[in-house]
C-alpha cells in the first residue's frame, strides 16, 4: 500500500515537473522575444544581430526545457 502511494506521488511529481518546465520555457521565450522586439524598435540597424542572439538564447531555453521534460519522463518510466 505504501509502495503504491510512493509510485503515485512519483508520477504526480513527474507530471507537475514536466508542466512547470514547459511553462517556464514559454515564459522564457516570450520574454526573450519581447525584449528583442523592443531592442529592434530602438536600434533597427542592428536587427540582424539582435535576431541572431535572440534565436540562440531561445534555443538554449528550449534545450533546458526539453532536458527537464526528459528527466520527468524518465522518472515516470522508472
Amino acid at each position: 500500500m505504501l509502495q503504491l502511494l510512493a509510485e503515485g506521488l512519483a508520477l504526480l511529481g513527474a507530471g507537475v515537473g514536466a508542466g512547470i518546465a514547459a511553462l517556464g520555457a514559454g515564459v522564457g521565450v516570450g520574454r526573450i522575444g519581447g525584449s528583442a522586439v523592443e531592442a529592434i524598435a530602438r536600434q533597427p540597424q542592428e536587427a540582424g544581430k539582435i535576431q541572431t542572439v535572440m534565436l540562440i538564447a531561445a534555443a538554449f531555453v528550449e534545450g533546458v526545457a526539453l532536458f527537464s521534460v526528459v528527466v520527468c519522463l524518465l522518472i515516470y518510466a522508472g
